[in-house]
C-alpha cells in the first residue's frame, strides 16, 4: 500500500466512543512535528530516512482513546508504529494497545474490502512504551499480552508485545544520542524532579527551563515553546499529585470502612451469642481469636 493509499483511507470519522477532553503530554509536545518523530523513529530502528514527508501521522483527528492522552501513532515505510509515553509501571498495556491498533486499523482498512476473495495487506504494527517512572525499570522490557491470560496454552492464538523503553536520565546512552529531543526531554524531566525537591512545581518547572537553555539543551525549543511546556508540566503535575491524593483517600476510606464493618459484624456475633445464652462463648471469643473465627464462620452459615 502506497503512501498516497495509506493518506486516503486516514479518513476523517467521529467515533462515538472517543474522549476529546484531555491535555497534550509534555512527551507528545516534544514530538508533536514530523522532524522530531523521524528522528525519534530513525534513532529506535537504526535508520537513514531523511524526508519528514515519509510520515503519515495519525492521531485519530487529535483525539485520544481509553485515556491513552500521550500517544504518537504514525506509517512509515508500511509499517504502523504506536508510541506512549508512560511515568508509571503499566503491565496492562498489551489489551490497551490491542484496542487502540485495533480502532487505528479500521481508520486504515475500508472494512467493505474485507469481504474480499483477496487477502487484504495492512502495516506490520509495532509498538513501544517510552518509561520514565520512579519505579526502577531495565533499559528495555517487553509485555505480553499472553501474560494477562488467566490460562495461558503453549500455542496461544493471539499475542501482542509492547516494548519497553528506559528514558529516564543515564539509561540508553546510545539511544540518547541518536535522538537529541529525546536527550533534552530526558535531562528535563530529571531537572524538574530535581527542582521540585527544594521548591514548589512552578518554580521547578521554570528553573529547569532555564536550565536547559543556559546548558544549552534543546535552546531554541525551549524558548520558544516556554509557556507551553510549562502549562502542560503543571497539568501533569497537578493531575499525579491529584490522583496520589484520590490513591491516599480511597485507602483511607476503604480502612475506615473495613474497621467500621469488623465491628459490626463483631457486634452481630455478640448479639447472636447472648440471644443463644452462650455466654461462656462469648466472654472465649474475646481471648481466643481461632474460637471467634469458628464462631463467625458459624453465624456466616446461619445467615443462608
Amino acid at each position: 500500500m502506497n503512501k498516497l493509499k495509506l493518506a486516503y483511507f486516514f479518513r476523517k470519522i467521529r467515533l462515538p466512543w472517543i474522549n476529546r477532553n484531555y491535555k497534550d503530554s509534555t512527551f507528545k509536545l516534544f514530538f508533536n512535528d514530523k522532524k522530531a518523530l523521524l528522528e525519534l523513529y530513525n534513532a529506535i530502528n537504526k535508520t537513514a530516512y531523511k524526508d519528514p514527508d515519509d510520515l503519515i501521522i495519525n492521531t485519530l483527528d487529535n483525539a485520544i482513546f481509553l485515556g491513552m492522552i500521550n500517544d504518537l501513532s504514525f506509517i512509515i515505510d508500511t509499517t504502523l508504529n504506536i508510541y506512549e509515553h508512560q511515568s508509571t509501571k503499566c503491565p496492562n498495556m498489551p489489551l490497551r494497545t490491542l484496542f487502540y491498533a485495533s480502532k487505528l486499523l479500521a481508520q486504515i482498512v475500508d472494512e467493505k474490502k474485507l469481504y474480499s476473495s483477496k487477502i487484504k495487506k495492512i502495516p506490520e504494527p509495532h509498538f513501544i512504551v517510552f518509561y520514565n517512572g520512579l519505579e526502577e525499570l531495565p533499559e528495555t522490557s517487553i509485555y505480553k499480552l499472553s501474560d494477562m491470560y488467566d490460562n495461558v496454552s503453549e500455542e496461544h492464538d493471539l499475542e501482542l508485545i509492547v516494548h519497553i523503553v528506559n528514558i529516564n536520565l543515564g539509561m540508553n546512552l546510545s539511544l540518547m544520542e541518536s535522538c537529541e529531543k529525546l536527550r533534552g526531554y530526558s535531562i528535563y524531566v530529571s531537572k524538574v524532579r530535581e527542582f521540585s525537591t527544594k521548591m514548589n512545581n512552578a518554580e521547578a518547572v521554570a528553573h529547569a527551563i532555564d536550565y536547559c537553555i543556559k546548558h544549552n539543551i534543546l535552546h531554541d525549543f525551549f524558548q520558544k515553546e516556554r509557556k507551553a511546556i510549562t502549562m502542560v508540566s503543571l497539568y501533569e503535575y497537578d493531575q499525579a499529585g491529584h490522583m496520589e491524593l484520590i490513591r491516599e483517600e480511597a485507602l483511607e476510606q476503604g480502612i475506615e470502612q473495613g474497621i467500621i464493618q469488623g465491628i459490626n459484624t463483631i457486634n452481630e456475633l455478640n448479639d447472636y451469642l447472648i440471644r443463644e445464652n452462650r455466654i461462656d462463648d462469648l466472654r472465649r471469643s474475646t481471648t481466643d481469636s481461632e474460637f471467634q473465627a469458628k464462631l463467625l464462620s458459624e453465624l456466616k452459615n446461619k445467615r443462608h
